[in-house]
């Protein structure tokens, strides 16, 4: 019973302080959102929201995109880093969905991730931001925080997606995973993070992290 009052604690207090999270990458549709959160790995979303108008202004749709090559992708979201891979996948997964779904983005995780470059996070994403279908896309943000609080015993992320899917109701799961992205970047920080002054650990943080 314990764990459950702790999950309720950290759910009433992430409604209270994000009732309505947006999607912090912008987008206009599902292909918009699958390249912006594609192009989230291993980079911050503000830096993703400035490159993408470039990118998007040249191809916002996969039939443009195709019309470009690999080297200009690369070249307009080199800073977000992993370049190289990134583009390669823009592109050839442009292409499939123009042989292969009539220029549509799929709403299956298995079709998504069959996709070059397109893993399980960023399936999930676009099927709970964008076509409503109940997953958990769990990020380092998210699995290092889940841990914070003892929701996991953080040995990987696939474990704690299953233990944040288990421990939470599946009707939360497509507003939750953006409220702790929100709530990890104003109080519970990688680096400098003060306990003492996060609404949540100051409760909840493991024993073990304390000292």
């Amino acid at each position: 019973m314990a764990k459950q009052d702790k999950v309720n604690f950290i759910l009433d207090t992430l409604d209270k302080l994000y009732p309505n999270p947006e999607v912090p990458l912008h987008h206009k549709d599902s292909y918009t959102l699958l390249i912006s959160v594609l192009l989230s790995a291993q980079c911050t979303d503000e830096r993703v929201n400035k490159i993408t108008p470039f990118l998007f202004k040249q191809a916002d749709n996969p039939y443009d995109m195709v019309k470009l090559s690999i080297e200009e992708i690369r070249e307009i979201i080199k800073p977000c880093g992993l370049s190289p891979m990134k583009s390669k996948g823009i592109y050839g997964l442009s292409k499939i969905l123009i042989d292969k779904y009539s220029g549509q983005v799929p709403h299956s995780f298995e079709e998504l991730e069959e996709l070059p470059a397109v893993g399980h996070k960023t399936a999930s994403v676009v099927m709970t931001q964008w076509f409503g279908i109940p997953a958990f896309p769990v990020d380092t943000h998210i699995h290092r925080l889940a841990y914070r609080w003892g929701l996991t015993n953080g040995k990987s992320v696939e474990q704690t997606e299953q233990d944040l899917k288990r421990l939470i109701p599946e009707s939360r799961w497509n507003k939750i995973h953006l409220q702790i992205i929100y709530f990890g970047r104003q109080y519970c920080k990688a680096r400098g993070h003060d306990w003492r002054e996060c609404p949540i650990c100051k409760k909840y943080l493991r024993k073990s992290l304390r000292d």
